[in-house]
């Protein structure tokens, strides 16, 4: 296969991760009303885990931990919080404004990069901020009052929580070159240790086990949670990571279709201006010019 047909046969890869991970939110929203946050989280990890531990072992890759410090924080922000905040978040609100809150996590992470570790954003990310905060602003109508608010602040606190486990990803790579198959198993496993304690100690609704709580959380698992991180890996391997991030804000676009056909949350003039806005931030400060494109990527 030469490298044009490889970059297509990607960019397919792609297109089916996104369509993967996109419809994943709509049935995490299908789902809150039958299984509790906490342990939906717990559950569709425990899967993943699985699923990818019968994948590793069959491939005969390392099952060596990871660096540790890094990895914790890594399943305490990214794997845990991210996912226990967004499901919360999905239980009060609608799954198109939330998706859009939480992939305000690019800008999170050029904002946390520049505290800890020096990173100065550019001009270009400047400018994605300014569509990207007026955006927000009109998704989250703080003028709506506090009900209206609270999920859209917890998916906030989602892609804030988000991009805090992508600074512990990119500093981890910068000194030690884990195995990322094994190391997303890892994060699988860890996200189910964390999940169960706050599934036991917070009230949350009985589950309603039917044949569409068993599928959802299979789909979930298998699908979002490992089968999709797989295609990731191997459309990251073939073409530049650019191009494979600007292709995954099409995530939210289809979870907001999705939800629109699937569950009617059609999004308010207001609301669709204010998405319209953030994803031209989002494209603005993911975009990278041809020059650097074309450059070897880094592990990072």
């Amino acid at each position: 296969m030469n490298k044009a047909q490889s970059d297509r046969a990607a960019l397919m890869w792609m297109a089916v991760t996104v369509l993967i991970w996109g419809s994943g939110w709509v049935m995490m929203k299908a789902l809150a009303q039958r299984i509790g946050p906490f342990d939906l989280v717990a559950l569709r990890y425990a899967v993943g885990f699985v699923t990818l531990l019968v994948i590793v072992l069959a491939l005969r890759r390392p099952l060596k931990f990871p660096p540790f410090w890094f990895t914790i924080g890594i399943a305490v922000f990214q794997t845990t919080a991210y996912q226990c905040l967004v499901q919360m978040a999905l239980v009060a609100g609608g799954t198109g404004r939330v998706v859009m809150v939480a992939y305000t996590m690019p800008f999170w992470v050029a904002l946390f990069a520049w505290a800890v570790i020096g990173d100065r954003p550019t001009r270009r990310h400047w400018i994605g901020f300014i569509p990207a905060a007026v955006g927000l602003t009109v998704v989250i109508q703080p003028w709506q009052g506090l009900g209206g608010i609270i999920p859209s602040l917890l998916a906030l606190g989602g892609g804030m929580s988000w991009a805090l486990g992508t600074l512990f990803s990119k500093m981890m790579f910068q000194r030690s070159r884990p195995d990322v198959l094994s190391l997303t198993m890892w994060q699988l496993l860890l996200g189910t240790l964390l999940a169960l304690p706050f599934g036991w100690l917070i009230p949350q609704p009985t589950i309603v086990w039917d044949g569409e709580a068993v599928l959802g959380i299979l789909y979930l698992g298998v699908m979002s949670s490992a089968a999709a991180w797989g295609l990731w890996l191997m459309v990251v391997s073939r073409i530049h990571p650019t191009v494979a991030g600007m292709a995954g804000l099409g995530v939210p676009v289809v979870a907001v279709i999705g939800a629109w056909i699937v569950l009617g949350e059609r999004p308010e003039p207001l609301e669709q201006i204010g998405m319209l806005l953030m994803m031209v931030g989002l494209v603005i400060v993911s975009w990278t010019p041809k020059a650097s494109s074309d450059k070897k990527p880094r592990n990072a």
